[in-house]
């Protein structure tokens, strides 16, 4: 093939380098816009990210159950099996507990189990929560903002009360649990 008959592929190929070297620089210079408007982009548009969860949940319960003197078996049985054991502190063990919430710093709780002779000797433990207090905190947050005011007029009351037909059960009425005192408890998370 002769030299001469290449050139005009020769040229097709250094039109469409040119065509694409010029798109990345028209590219670059755009590319700073989008970066200096980073900031409000990425509070419009947020990931959600879960709550996680790790380690061995010891509530208070579980604690009061225990009593200095009991075999291991029965520790196990109560608290589940340890998290951290270590072969050279055989008579130790050690639950963690750890929270971590969007936006918001790790939380965590800690209970170590001493033994002596295959007994419980002693408990040292964080504060930990009772059940329904540990309960209530997996809870969503509640929506931001005013709660909308739900009014029916008498008329309207009647009206559903009239249309309702009243439905036998056979099951037994179900007490409900009282709502938890939040001040009762340290929060896992700061106040906001």
């Amino acid at each position: 093939m002769h030299f001469s008959m290449l050139l005009p592929h020769f040229s097709m190929l250094r039109t469409l380098v040119l065509l694409s070297a010029s798109a990345g620089l028209a590219a670059c210079s755009t590319w700073s816009d989008v970066a200096a408007k980073k900031d409000a982009l990425a509070t419009a548009v947020s990931p959600y990210k879960i709550d996680i969860i790790q380690g061995n949940v010891v509530t208070r319960e579980q604690l009061d159950y225990l009593r200095p003197g009991m075999p291991r078996a029965v520790v196990r049985d109560v608290l589940g099996s340890a998290l951290l054991t270590s072969v050279f502190h055989a008579d130790r063990w050690d639950y963690v507990f750890t929270l971590q919430r969007q936006g918001a710093q790790p939380q965590s709780r800690k209970v170590t189990v001493f033994f002596k002779n295959d007994v419980l000797e002693r408990i040292e433990a964080d504060e930990v929560p009772s059940e329904k207090e540990f309960v209530s905190t997996l809870r969503s947050t509640p929506p931001k903002g005013p709660v909308p005011v739900l009014e029916a007029s008498p008329e309207a009351l009647k009206a559903a009360r009239a249309a309702s037909k009243p439905v036998a059960t056979t099951a037994p009425a179900v007490n409900p649990t009282p709502p938890v005192d939040a001040s009762a408890y340290p929060p896992l998370e700061p106040a906001q």
